[in-house]
């Protein structure tokens, strides 16, 4: 039998909880939410939901399904939280924007990258997932990236000459990954009303399509439909 999946967003906004496409719920999160307070909201808001596994999309590097840096956007106390411990649940997390990365691959060479608090990023391209952490690159006046495309940047340069920022540093990312196509995905993303060739919006949709993505994988499977580097 198909397992039915929970796929929780975590953002440094907002934490998403979905059920399929268009069951959402959501809570708030940002600098003072910790692990423990997360649990509780989680179990708090899935009432009269039945689901067997537990997808996490979790704004920090993440590698093997293991948080390994504390989130920039949060609280602390995530490294080495054991998620399927405390809501008794079995549970794979992954970087947030793998996790949409991974929902909205759909061929060939792709670069996602999130407009949000701060900018996430992945890889895609085959059978592989590379999470990234293109937001901590060094960038104008001694800045790094995401302190320009994300909000702090939006903030300070105003919306139209965010913009023009943002889709300049777009092209180079592109170019230097070599990437058929990027996803642009993330709130901020939804501020713009079209993209050059070459750059698409991301959907609402994906990072719930992610997170079922993420358990087509069985464990010790030698031919896994996805491989997360």
């Amino acid at each position: 039998m198909k397992k039915k999946i929970l796929v929780a967003d975590i953002g440094g906004t907002h934490v998403k909880l979905l059920m399929s496409m268009r069951d959402e719920r959501q809570f708030d999160s940002g600098p003072a939410l910790k692990p423990y307070e997360m649990v509780a909201r989680i179990k708090e808001n899935v009432g009269g939901w039945t689901f067997d596994a537990i997808s996490i999309g979790f704004p920090a590097p993440v590698r093997q399904g293991r948080i390994i840096g504390e989130p920039k956007h949060l609280g602390n106390g995530w490294v080495g939280f054991n998620f399927s411990k405390a809501l008794d649940k079995p549970v794979r997390v992954i970087n947030d924007a793998a996790m949409q990365a991974l929902g909205s691959y759909r061929g060939g060479r792709m670069l996602f990258l999130g407009l949000g608090t701060g900018l996430g990023s992945a890889l895609a391209w085959e059978k592989n997932l590379l999470p990234l952490e293109l937001g901590d690159l060094p960038y104008r006046d001694r800045k790094i990236i995401e302190e320009w495309l994300g909000i702090p940047g939006l903030k300070r340069l105003g919306e139209k000459e965010w913009k023009g920022e943002v889709l300049y540093a777009v092209a180079q990312l592109k170019r230097s990954f070599i990437a058929d196509y990027v996803v642009l995905g993330g709130g901020n993303a939804k501020r713009f009303k079209q993209f050059p060739k070459g750059i698409e919006p991301g959907q609402n949709e994906n990072a719930y399509r992610g997170g079922i993505r993420l358990w087509e994988n069985e464990a010790g499977s030698r031919n896994p439909k996805w491989r997360i580097l």
